[in-house]
């Protein structure tokens, strides 16, 4: 029996090739390791296209992040069941690849020293230009968790990249460092 377009195929297919970039990089800021990254998005998709019907008319690309980050989540509760390699697969080389990699590695590890919820906030908040309500709803928290989290979460940043000079503590004060 052959299939018809009810569901709205040409569509989802236009959606996933705009959108299937973006969610394998954010899901590679979240979990900072590409075979995840590319699991995950694929992953969302598939589930994107299941709910396709009821969200098509909406705004499925919120939908896809919701989904993103909440698979994200769970691979964080759950325990480590496969090793990937740190291989990266090969890539066009439009730009310089030693600095392409130097800057994905310093912002991984940069990202990497948030909690996993500050990270999801940050990433839903400043790479996906979500406002704080999406990112309270789409991670099931208050708005002010959010707020606390990403104010937090960008101190802790600017301490590790240099840009504030971290607390000095009372001993080195004292000490005179």
């Amino acid at each position: 029996m052959k299939r018809g377009k009810a569901r709205g195929d040409d569509d989802f297919i236009a959606f996933a090739q705009a959108s299937s970039a973006r969610l394998q990089r954010a899901a590679y800021l979240l979990t900072g390791d590409q075979h995840q990254a590319e699991e995950a998005a694929q992953a969302t998709l598939v589930r994107v296209y299941a709910a396709w019907g009821r969200i098509s008319r909406k705004d499925p690309y919120a939908y896809a992040r919701t989904v993103l980050a909440n698979l994200i989540t769970d691979q964080w509760r759950r325990p480590m069941r496969e090793y990937a390699t740190e291989a990266m697969p090969e890539r066009p080389a439009a730009q310089d690849v030693a600095d392409v990699v130097s800057k994905r590695r310093w912002l991984i590890g940069v990202l990497q020293s948030l909690s996993p919820r500050e990270r999801a906030v940050v990433v839903l908040r400043h790479f996906f230009d979500a406002s704080e309500a999406e990112v309270a709803r789409e991670l099931d928290l208050s708005p002010g968790t959010v707020k606390s989290l990403n104010s937090r979460a960008l101190a802790k940043l600017r301490v590790t990249t240099g840009l504030v000079p971290p607390l000095r503590t009372e001993t080195e004060a004292g000490a005179g460092l």
